[in-house]
């Protein structure tokens, strides 16, 4: 025979088991819901980063053939010219700098790989401009191994002549530096022949707002910094955005590392 005692405990029980039971399903319910939420978190995450790969990749294929046109403009030069002994030389270096173009597929490399592409670039310049060209290098040793992006130095470099040295005669001195300033790169070209103010307001174009928006997908848009300034004849642009360093580590996967 039940006492009182047990009979109120279960009693008690008989109440508090479908509250426990509910609050337990709502429970579930929460933790199921917050588990499709992240799963769903997860989806659109790696549909934004899908989406910024495949826009830095169209970034990177436009700036492409407005070099390309460029170069071949330069041999076109000499071919007309009949500078026949410098045009091959010019169309060697020509598809040197195609195969290290082809071999570098990555969205990013090191500063020392892109010099060493600009200078196939400057090779085909010399030839074409001949005395008339000279160049300094300003680079530090220690930003050799920072983080960059392809073509980077190069759009520099290719404003310089589009906008001073393939218009005016004279010579065409080109100052191209690479230094680290604290926490940041920064990368300039200096280069003088500006006369005109067209040719002193006409130095940003698809090729510098090209950088500015792949930069901008690795960096935060407040970290990146791209200027011209104008001294006399002279105009210097530079970009400066994070110093990193950039490391390969096993199937070709991209780390970033600060210090």
């Amino acid at each position: 025979m039940l006492t009182i005692e047990a009979f109120t405990i279960f009693i008690a029980l008989c109440i508090l088991a479908p509250i426990l039971g509910a609050l337990a399903l709502l429970f579930l319910l929460a933790y199921e819901n917050r588990i499709d939420l992240l799963e769903k978190q997860k989806k659109e995450m790696a549909l934004e980063r899908d989406l910024q790969e495949a826009l830095y990749n169209q970034l990177n294929q436009e700036i492409q053939p407005h070099f390309f046109f460029n170069t071949l403009n330069s041999l076109l030069s000499l071919a007309r010219l009949g500078r026949k002994e410098e045009l091959i030389s010019g169309i060697e270096n020509f598809s040197k700098l195609l195969k290290h173009k082809y071999i570098t597929t990555d969205r990013t490399l090191t500063l020392q790989k892109e010099l060493e592409y600009v200078e196939y670039y400057l090779a085909i310049q010399r030839i074409r401009f001949r005395e008339r060209l000279e160049i300094d290098w300003q680079t530090e040793q220690q930003v050799s191994s920072a983080l960059t992006i392809p073509y980077l130095v190069q759009t520099l470099i290719e404003n310089a002549f589009k906008h001073a040295f393939e218009k005016n005669p004279g010579r065409a001195h080109l100052i191209i530096s690479a230094i680290r300033k604290g926490s940041q790169v920064q990368i300039a070209v200096t280069n003088n022949l500006v006369v005109s103010s067209t040719d002193k307001e006409d130095t940003t174009g698809i090729g510098l707002s090209n950088l500015e928006n792949r930069l901008s997908l690795l960096f935060s848009k407040d970290e990146i910094s791209i200027e011209s300034q104008i001294n006399g004849e002279w105009i210097t642009v530079s970009i400066s955005y994070p110093f990193q360093y950039w490391e390969e580590r096993g199937n070709k996967n991209e780390h970033f590392s600060s210090r």
